[in-house]
């Protein structure tokens, strides 16, 4: 996933999306915690995924607010 397919998306679907990403994070920490994760570059690219959609969310935010204003 990149910045412009997140920054296309409204704001209800990165928070779903969000929330999609969260689950699977706790997934792949519960496969580490057994020694049942098989792709262990996977954590990594799911926790930059997460932070790409909260940043594009707050960008978001930012420019709602500056546009009220």
């Amino acid at each position: 996933m990149n910045a412009s397919e997140l920054r296309d998306k409204t704001p209800d679907q990165l928070r779903d999306q969000l929330t999609a990403l969260k689950k699977e994070a706790f997934n792949l920490r519960f496969q580490a915690a057994t020694n049942q994760l098989e792709n262990t570059a996977r954590i990594r690219a799911v926790r930059r995924d997460v932070a790409r959609v909260m940043t594009t969310l707050n960008q978001k935010a930012a420019d709602a607010a500056k546009s009220e204003a």
